[in-house]
């Protein structure tokens, strides 16, 4: 099957590599040329702006974007809703705020092109190979036409189609929120084990808890690789930053009047981080930047 991907950033750029792999052919496209290098050393045919991407796709068009939410993909929404065609298809994998992709939908189909918000985890590693993907959008027929390709990148039974525009980035907010209080709890039980009387090894701690334990998980075996690196953390700041999606999921939960403590404290942990060094935000930073790339402070 052939599509463009347009943003090529540490997830986009993986995806293609996914993506070809697998088969696909892949018309690629960013600001930053030497990611569209990138793209093209992986078999992808390069495009130097949105109309050179168009012109190398058949009809219907199908267009991934993998941008920063906010700005950068409603802008290039907008700019597709007036250069796509009826039936085309436009696929945004990025971090949208699941109102942002509901407003996305309703403007595309006014020139009957179809939309998906696709909640994409597993970080950089996922977006490379055996992904995990939640995808919304008004249409399941529709949906059938890019099912395969999801069928390519995803692990077994890592991909959802979950029903109408929006749902897909509903769900992975949720999921982000859970992530927070997950990475949380882990952080802050390493935190007590450096401040107890025993001498531990951290990565070997996280080796024996990723293997049989009831707490065993890709967040363990990542913790066991950022100790790996640094035994102590010591070359990291503990700031914690975060995404959004974690707010986003706080505020639904108000909104909804339902209780989500963990993930709560989970937030306000992070914007604590922000003011003082801890062991608990050196874990987490950690973390995030194993599994995501995500950006750490240095000592």
């Amino acid at each position: 099957m052939k599509l463009a991907m347009i943003g090529l950033g540490k997830m986009g750029i993986n995806l293609v590599a996914n993506l070809r792999r697998n088969g696909h052919e892949v018309v690629a496209f960013d600001l930053n040329e030497i990611a569209v290098q990138e793209a093209t050393r992986l078999g992808a045919l390069p495009a130097s702006n949105i109309d050179d991407v168009l012109s190398q796709l058949p009809h219907p068009s199908i267009v991934w974007s993998m941008l920063p939410a906010g700005k950068p993909t409603q802008a290039t929404i907008e700019t597709l809703a007036t250069k796509l065609a009826a039936d085309d298809i436009v696929i945004d994998g990025g971090n949208s705020f699941y109102e942002d992709s509901k407003q996305h939908s309703s403007l595309l189909a006014t020139k009957g092109i179809h939309f998906f918000d696709v909640g994409t985890s597993g970080g950089m590693r996922g977006a490379n190979a055996n992904g995990n993907f939640m995808i919304g959008g008004d249409s399941r027929e529709v949906f059938k036409q890019i099912e395969p390709i999801f069928k390519d990148i995803a692990q077994e039974d890592g991909y959802l189609y979950t029903g109408k525009a929006g749902s897909g980035h509903y769900l992975k907010m949720v999921h982000n929120g859970i992530e927070y209080g997950m990475m949380q709890s882990i952080a802050e039980g390493f935190d007590v084990l450096s401040h107890g009387e025993f001498e531990y090894d951290n990565e070997a701690v996280a080796k024996v808890w990723r293997n049989g334990s009831v707490i065993r998980s890709w967040l363990m075996e990542l913790a066991e690789a950022a100790f790996a690196k640094d035994p102590k953390l010591e070359s990291l700041k503990g700031v914690m930053h975060s995404s959004g999606e974690g707010k986003w999921t706080l505020e639904e939960a108000l909104k909804l009047q339902v209780p989500t403590p963990v993930i709560g404290l989970s937030l306000m942990m992070r914007y604590r981080s922000l003011e003082d060094d801890t062991f608990t935000g050196k874990v987490v930073a950690a973390l995030r930047n194993e599994f995501g790339g995500h950006m750490v402070d240095k000592q």
